[in-house]
């Protein structure tokens, strides 16, 4: 299990950089295209379309087919969609819709590939050991983050095609990674009787969390609270027009959330917190919107990037309670389907986000979209406190394993 696990952290660190690059280089390359920060709400929209219409056949594949085989597949779409975003710009094309269509078929692979790739992480280790791993994979994951954005800036100076290049690169090898985890992981899941799809077995997903206020309410408020804050999505426009730095200096600033997030990750690595779970959570989404208000005013590039750093060190202990409780209180045997939900949450809070970011800059400019948004961010963790109390109550990670166990 030892090498499974290496092979999955390495997986993970591969396509984090190729998506995190793809995301930096496209939103450039959309702005540069057009000039209008309404391209950038419309590629992240045309990226989360897939994760809602894809995740019951998305989720059903990652809970009755080798997930192994389920994330290749779609990360075998992603690598294709990004050499042709490459081929695309090697080709001076100038319009903005090619764009919007290959934004959507990576979707389509992330919505595939990432309720297949999550359940397999915590097949490889015990519950004992969960905790430690996911905030090992937090770490890593944000290695990605930072690597990703940083390449697609430096590449950027070498031709616009560059980081889409090196991005399906990234996301081919990491394709071939998964490839060689033992079959065990990717098939533990996995009874012997067949069973046949049905729209039931499909939603078994969708009604476990709805009965999971746990689930549901760090879920929801991931959503909501990205979904208002988002920064990142407006970040070439920052870069352009607030703080007047250029493509390498957009890659830095998309890096730095990274930066943040790391040092908290490997915090979490050496020493997971296991107490006053539920009001950690609480606090670190109202910090997440702070910080993202103290982006939105700054006028200063140090500034803004510890503000990006920061609300992504907040952001990286929701991430945190979030990871390690949904594989403690959801069955194995339903966790693609969840991931897959969760996937459509998740794409909520970024693609999602960033369609109302972009659609709000264009409406009443970046900056005050940004500050709006973090001031909403900072209400939604108070009402969520006061909406969701079994999650409130929370104290350790086992107490809400045992209460999911025990009878209703």
């Amino acid at each position: 299990m030892q090498r499974g696990l290496v092979l999955l952290l390495t997986g993970e660190l591969l396509t984090t950089s190729s998506a995190m690059a793809v995301q930096t280089a496209l939103g450039w390359e959309g702005y540069a295209r057009s000039g209008d920060p309404l391209v950038l709400g419309l590629i992240g929209l045309a990226e989360f379309v897939p994760a809602l219409l894809f995740a019951l056949p998305a989720g059903h594949a990652a809970d009755h087919r080798d997930r192994r085989l389920v994330t290749v597949f779609g990360l075998g779409v992603i690598a294709l969609a990004t050499a042709g975003i490459a081929f695309d710009t090697a080709a001076g094309d100038a319009r903005v819709w090619p764009l919007y269509g290959l934004a959507l078929f990576i979707g389509i692979g992330q919505s595939y590939a990432s309720p297949a790739y999550g359940p397999m992480l915590a097949a490889s280790v015990t519950t004992e050991e969960l905790p430690r791993v996911m905030a090992m994979n937090a770490s890593v994951w944000q290695l990605g983050t930072i690597s990703g954005p940083i390449a697609a800036g430096l590449l950027h100076l070498v031709g616009s095609p560059a980081p889409f290049v090196a991005a399906a690169l990234a996301a081919s090898l990491g394709a071939a990674t998964v490839l060689l985890l033992p079959a065990v992981i990717g098939r533990a899941h996995l009874s012997d009787e067949p069973r046949s799809a049905t729209l039931a077995d499909a939603l078994e997903g969708v009604r476990f969390i709805l009965r999971t206020p746990a689930m549901l309410g760090t879920m929801s408020l991931d959503l909501v609270a990205v979904l208002l804050g988002g920064a990142t999505a407006l970040l070439p426009v920052f870069s352009r027009d607030v703080l007047h730095v250029g493509a390498l200096g957009n890659g830095l600033l998309r890096s730095a959330p990274g930066v943040g997030a790391v040092i908290v990750a490997l915090l979490l690595t050496a020493r997971p917190f296991s107490r006053r779970v539920g009001p950690t959570l609480f606090l670190a989404v109202g910090a997440f919107g702070a910080l993202t208000l103290v982006f939105a005013l700054s006028r200063s590039y140090i500034l803004s990037l510890a503000a990006l750093a920061g609300l992504a060190a907040a952001d990286m202990l929701s991430v945190f309670i979030r990871s390690t409780l949904a594989p403690l209180l959801t069955p194995p045997e339903l966790r693609g389907r969840v991931g897959a939900v969760e996937r459509v949450f998740i794409g909520g809070s970024n693609e999602l986000g960033a369609f109302e970011s972009g659609t709000a800059a264009a409406l009443i400019g970046a900056v005050p979209a940004v500050a709006i948004g973090g001031i909403l961010a900072m209400a939604a963790a108070a009402f969520w406190a006061w909406r969701f109390p079994q999650l409130r109550g929370i104290d350790r990670f086992e107490d809400a394993a045992e209460s999911q166990r025990a009878p209703n």
